[in-house]
């Protein structure tokens, strides 16, 4: 996961209205732990009382197993490090919470237990978190919560310009285009180079994959000519519309936020935790922002990136069973409701999404919907994260805005790229 979020004031008529579903709390795993400590790492910043959430669940957990839990919050920023040394000394917690881009990688390095078993059937859950936690149809990471992009835009604007929120590409690019001409120095729609989850809607929505596997092999689907027309109609707002700046393309996320928040920008993709940010730095904003789900190209949503977390049993833990059963009182209904309450990101499970898919707030119901709908995880292999780490997928993009390659260009080179490292040892 990398994304956080304040809490917004919006989010409270969903929480009621989640509340009235809530059961009372219990994990039935059955693991018995009198006199036992399972030891749990827990990501730092999701929750702004993270300990005390946590002592309650605890205190639940003791109530109904009778053992002890030993929670230890880890920073996002050294998350990564702390495993992957962890997992080098064989010193991993019984129970992890995993980010949803990392779990193929800690699965394929042997670290984490197969609880498909334990599960059963996926379909309880949102399927784009279930697919992030899969790896060669084994599911490693129980799907917890998440967060999703889909697009926010000024109310105002729209509104003073007789804009009905889009539901086609065609009609996306006509209300970013009606946007440029009638608000001078107001960007429509920026398409920022350096922050490709807003890019990858548009490779989904064309039909396309970053990647796919076959026979053991990884082909990727960016030269495609679905991906090709999905990424020439995102570039091209910019390189032919004129709808985006040059100062965008090498934007990060937080630029499409500031730039929102100042006034600058009329209509951007962003995550279902942006909202409470821009309403937190200037709540003049107030009733100026609305939402909907990428639209897809004719009709329906463009799928958007899932950015959550799993949970995770580790290989070496001496009591899976009692793993197993505090993994099950975390995501119960109960939990579930204290933490999408307390945190606003959205439960894991399709049950648990259903308040806020019906919910009368404008900046909660339309992220769930696209959840729900349309959420996606990235290819789940091990070597995804070197494509990340490398860079590929911005390098792509900001040659293509930077016109220093065609489309067919940057693509080819891009899923060349893909290929390689995906194939690497595989």
């Amino acid at each position: 996961m990398a994304c956080t979020r304040a809490r917004r004031p919006q989010a409270a008529a969903a929480a009621a209205a989640l509340a009235l579903l809530a059961t009372a709390c219990g994990g039935s795993g059955g693991g018995s732990g009198g006199g036992e400590t399972l030891d749990v790492w827990i990501m730092e910043g999701t929750h702004p009382d993270a300990t005390a959430y946590f002592d309650r669940v605890a205190a639940d957990f003791r109530e109904q197993t009778g053992a002890r839990v030993n929670v230890e919050f880890v920073p996002w920023a050294d998350a990564h490090d702390k495993f992957t040394t962890a997992i080098a000394g064989n010193t991993l917690p019984d129970v992890a919470e995993v980010g949803t881009t990392w779990t193929p990688e800690f699965a394929g390095a042997g670290a984490l237990m197969d609880v498909s078993g334990r599960v059963g059937s996926t379909d309880a859950y949102v399927p784009g978190l279930a697919e992030a936690g899969t790896v060669d149809g084994a599911l490693y990471g129980v799907p917890w919560y998440a967060g999703v992009r889909s697009v926010i835009y000024r109310t105002d604007v729209f509104e003073d310009l007789g804009i009905e929120q889009p539901t086609t590409w065609k009609e996306l690019r006509e209300a970013a285009l009606t946007v440029s001409e009638e608000r001078d120095g107001m960007t429509a729609f920026p398409v920022p180079g350096d922050a490709v989850y807003q890019t990858l809607p548009f490779v989904w929505g064309s039909g396309a994959d970053l990647a796919t596997r076959s026979d053991g092999s990884w082909t990727s689907g960016l030269d495609s000519p679905e991906a090709r027309k999905g990424i020439s109609f995102y570039t091209g707002l910019a390189t032919e519309d004129g709808l985006s700046s040059a100062g965008a393309a090498t934007w990060m996320e937080t630029d499409l936020q500031d730039n929102f928040i100042a006034g600058d920008v009329a209509m951007m993709i962003g995550g279902s935790w942006t909202p409470a940010a821009m309403l937190e730095a200037d709540p003049s904003l107030e009733g100026k922002i609305g939402a909907f789900p990428i639209p897809g190209p004719d009709g329906g949503y463009s799928p958007s990136f899932l950015g959550g977390s799993h949970l995770t049993i580790s290989n070496t833990a001496e009591a899976p069973d009692l793993a197993w059963s505090y993994i099950e009182l975390l995501t119960d209904d109960e939990n579930a409701r204290r933490w999408a309450e307390a945190t606003t990101y959205f439960p894991g499970k399709e049950k648990q999404l259903e308040p806020y898919t019906s919910s009368d707030d404008p900046l909660v119901r339309p992220f769930a919907e696209q959840m729900s709908e349309a959420g996606r995880g990235l290819p789940a292999t091990e070597n995804f994260g070197k494509v990340q780490g490398d860079k590929v997928l911005e390098a792509m993009l900001q040659d293509i805005l930077n016109d220093e390659a065609t489309v067919e260009e940057a693509t080819s080179r891009a899923a060349g790229e893909i290929e390689q490292i995906l194939n690497k040892d595989s």
